[in-house]
C-alpha cells in the first residue's frame, strides 16, 4: 500500500504544472550558446548593482605616480593616462551601459508599441500619419540621427538616453503594428467586439498579449544595439560626461595610447563586445523558446 502510495505521488509530481517562466527558461537552456548569454547578462547586472563592493579601486580617483602602468597582479586591466584604475572604472561603467540598454529601449518600447497597436488597429487616416511619421525617422541612419538628436539636447546620459529610444522607436512601432494587423481581424477580437467591447480595453486585453513573443525577441536584440549606440555616443563626446566611467569614453580616451598603452582600451572593448554578444545569444534563445513551431518540436522530443 505504502509503495503504491508512493509511486502514485511521483506520478503526480511528474506532472505537476510548471510556471510558465520556468519552462521558458528550460527551453531556452537548450539553445546552443543560450547559458553563455545568460551567465554574461548575470555577471553584467551583479557588476552594475554591487560595484561599490567588488571594485578593487575607486575609478574615478588619480595617482600620477602609476600613469600609464601596464597590467600587474594588483591591477590587472593595467592604469589609465591619470592613473585610475581601469578594472575598477570597466566594472563602474557596467552601470552606464545596462542603465542605457534597458531605460532607453524600456521607452522605446512603451512609445513604440502603443504608436503600432493603434496604427494597426484603427488604420487608415491615423495609420498613414504615425506610418509616414515612423518611415521618416527610419530613414536617417540610427547612429546619425542619434548623434543629430544628442548635439541638439546637449552632452549627458540623460539626453543619450532619448536620443537613442527616439532612434529605437519607429522600429517597435512597425514590429507592433504588423503584429497587430495580423491579430484584429481573428475571431477572438470579432467575438469582443461584438459582445461590445471598447476598442481600448480590446488592445489591452486581446491584442497587446497576443503580439507579445515577436516584441520581446526584439526588446532583447535592441538592448545590445543600445549598449552600442550610447558607447558609440559617449566615444565621440555626447554620452557620460568625465569623470564618470563609461565605456565608449574609456575607449575614446584610449584610442591616443594604442601603441603605447593598449589595455586601455583592451578592457572596456572586450567588456563591450561580450555584453552584446550575451544579448544578441539571449534574444536567439528567446525566439527560439516563443516560436511555437520550434516550442511543438520541443513538447516532441520530451
Amino acid at each position: 500500500m505504502a509503495a503504491t502510495l508512493e509511486a502514485s505521488t511521483l506520478v503526480d509530481l511528474q506532472h505537476w504544472p510548471r510556471s510558465p517562466a520556468r519552462e521558458l527558461f528550460r527551453k531556452m537552456r537548450r539553445v546552443r550558446f543560450a547559458t553563455f548569454g545568460m551567465a554574461v547578462l548575470t555577471l553584467m547586472v551583479f557588476c552594475a548593482l554591487f560595484a561599490d563592493l567588488i571594485a578593487p579601486f575607486d575609478p574615478m580617483k588619480p595617482n600620477l605616480d602609476l600613469t600609464l602602468e601596464p597590467p600587474s597582479l594588483q591591477h590587472p586591466l593595467g592604469m589609465d593616462d591619470l592613473g585610475r584604475d581601469v578594472l575598477s572604472r570597466v566594472i563602474y561603467g557596467a552601470r552606464v551601459s545596462l542603465l542605457a540598454g534597458v531605460v532607453s529601449v524600456a521607452i522605446a518600447f512603451l512609445y513604440g508599441v502603443s504608436l503600432g497597436v493603434v496604427s494597426g488597429y484603427w488604420g487608415r487616416a491615423i495609420d498613414n500619419l504615425l506610418m509616414r511619421l515612423m518611415d521618416s525617422l527610419l530613414s536617417f541612419p540610427a547612429i546619425v540621427l542619434a548623434l543629430a538628436i544628442a548635439g541638439v539636447l546637449g552632452a549627458g546620459l540623460t539626453n543619450a538616453l532619448i536620443a537613442i529610444a527616439i532612434v529605437y522607436t519607429p522600429i517597435f512601432a512597425r514590429l507592433a503594428r504588423g503584429q497587430t494587423l495580423a491579430v484584429r481581424g481573428l475571431d477572438f477580437v470579432e467575438a469582443a467586439r461584438v459582445l461590445g467591447a471598447r476598442d481600448l480595453r480590446i488592445m489591452l486585453r486581446h491584442v497587446v498579449p497576443n503580439i507579445m513573443a515577436p516584441l520581446i525577441i526584439q526588446t532583447s536584440l535592441s538592448v545590445a544595439f543600445a549598449i552600442l549606440a550610447e558607447a558609440s555616443l559617449s566615444f565621440l563626446g555626447f554620452g557620460v560626461k568625465p569623470p564618470e566611467p563609461s565605456w565608449g569614453s574609456m575607449v575614446s580616451l584610449g584610442r591616443g595610447y594604442l601603441q603605447q598603452a593598449p589595455w586601455i582600451v583592451f578592457g572596456p572593448g572586450v567588456a563591450i563586445f561580450v555584453t552584446v554578444m550575451g544579448f544578441n545569444f539571449v534574444g536567439d534563445a528567446l525566439r527560439d523558446a516563443l516560436d511555437p513551431r520550434l516550442s511543438r518540436r520541443f513538447a516532441d522530443k520530451q
